[in-house]
């Protein structure tokens, strides 16, 4: 009785929340945030420099205040992404049963994470190599100048030594939890989320009820601002997109067009393997999984973060896919702090294109420490816009590139980090349906489709 009231509690987290998305997802909320995207491309481009209606400065203000409603959206959602994380752990571990069972999903959906990153970075090193995007852009003298030009290094963490790892490795565990949940230290937050799940999972059900119960309500504040957000979230979009456009021009994409294509290409490549994985492994139609994801896939391409996402991610696997709630809120979390494979594989491509723009030969053995530092690296960096590309100096210095080098890439960092973003939800909600699948065999699935057999393809 008590594991049963427990599955209760923690459906019952999600049914305020789920309810009222449930609405606007049947109000065509995809629609809404596909017309906000196509209108702020357009509004971007007309009061960018480039049309000449507004002077710059003029420009960079409007662009400001359109961007208003997008900034709102992602400080509410990261106001409340923390507490949320926290509460979405704790209750998904101590609703799995036991330790073995716990152990098993554990090493399932980590060794899913890890392989299918360094897939994405391989995919990525590959790409670059056919395709050479580096040789299509020509600079001459402007290489040495962006060696040495002020303010266009970025500060790149040094890597830590093989004798320093056993420090590396306690720094991971929070030695004080409050900071780390004050500054939003999200692998730490994970970690001591996980020491807290184990240790209730190990307690008599009385005593560890009342600690549930108090996290429970928790989740269920958190989705509600998230509900509050979900409402803007089309003029958010239209903002941000305004902007974004607004401010790179087509000038600057036309002239990277080619490294542009090469990542969007790798990407897709990265979609298509997740969607032959969930067919050969899950039974699951691509199409369907399209489908039934493309108000999250949208909503993730326009935020440019996975985690403001995240309450979104759990609710379409909850409910689109059959996938248990105990494991939704295990692994999607999870999924948004150590899974970045689209980004993954974005620092791959970008790697290898610094690389040919600035003539270093990178052998073998380079390759091979640009997979391990973009795996690595991929492991608890914050799930926010612009993080790959800090993370990418770090990869630079490694393979003789100058970190100053990502000066020519930011200019379009944004078009990117969107897309990447975009594949880093699909991969976590890929795990989830996997995990899941592996874990209680066909029958959800396959119920799940009999259930949608016949259903238009428009009704979601």
């Amino acid at each position: 009785m008590n594991q049963k009231s427990r599955a209760n509690q923690e459906g019952k987290s999600l049914a305020a929340f789920s309810g009222y998305l449930t609405r606007l997802v049947q109000g065509k909320l995809w629609l809404q945030v596909l017309i906000g995207m196509l209108l702020g491309l357009l509004v971007g481009i007309a009061i960018g420099p480039g049309a000449g209606l507004l002077e710059s400065e003029t420009s960079q203000v409007v662009g400001n205040w359109l961007a208003f409603p997008g900034r709102l959206f992602l400080v509410t959602i990261q106001m409340i992404v923390v507490p949320l994380v926290f509460a979405s752990i704790i209750r998904g571990l101590a609703a799995g049963g036991d330790i073995e069972r716990l152990k098993k999903l554990g090493l399932w959906v980590t060794g899913f994470f890890v392989t299918t990153t360094a897939i994405a970075a391989t995919i990525g090193i590959q790409l670059a190599l056919t395709i050479e995007p580096g040789s299509y852009l020509e600079l001459g003298e402007q290489i040495a100048e962006l060696s040495t030009a002020p303010g266009a290094e970025i500060d790149a963490p040094a890597g830590p030594k093989f004798t320093q790892l056993p420090e590396v490795v306690i720094d991971l565990l929070p030695a004080n939890p409050l900071n780390a949940l004050v500054e939003g230290q999200m692998l730490q937050i994970v970690l001591f989320a996980f020491v807290i799940g184990i240790a209730l999972l190990s307690l008599p059900p009385d005593s560890s009820r009342p600690m549930l119960e108090l996290l429970g309500s928790l989740q269920e504040v958190c989705m509600t601002v998230v509900r509050w957000a979900m409402t803007i979230a089309p003029f958010a979009v239209f903002g941000l997109m305004a902007q974004l456009t607004s401010r790179t021009g087509w000038q600057t994409l036309l002239g990277l067009s080619v490294y542009v294509g090469t990542v969007l290409l790798g990407l897709l490549l990265m979609l298509a393997f997740y969607m032959v994985f969930l067919r050969l492994v899950a039974k699951l139609q691509p199409r369907r999984f399209l489908r039934d994801t493309r108000e999250l896939m949208l909503l993730a391409f326009s935020t440019s973060s996975s985690a403001a996402v995240m309450p979104l991610s759990m609710k379409t696997a909850v409910e689109k896919f059959g996938v248990r709630s105990s494991v939704a809120q295990f692994v999607i979390p999870l999924g948004a702090t150590i899974n970045m494979n689209g980004t993954a594989l974005y620092q791959a491509v970008a790697a290898m294109f610094l690389a040919q723009v600035f003539s270093v030969d990178v052998t073998t053995g380079g390759m091979v420490l640009i997979i391990a530092m973009s795996v690595g690296a991929s492991i608890g960096s914050p799930a926010t816009p612009g993080v790959g590309i800090v993370i990418l100096a770090s990869i630079l210095g490694t393979i003789g590139v100058p970190p100053a080098g990502v000066a020519l890439i930011i200019g379009v960092d944004r078009l990117l980090d969107m897309s990447r973003t975009a594949v880093n939800v699909a991969g976590d909600m890929v795990a989830s349906i996997f995990v899941d699948h592996r874990i209680l065999g066909k029958k959800v699935l396959e119920d799940k489709e009999e259930t949608d057999a016949g259903k238009d393809p428009g009704d979601t």
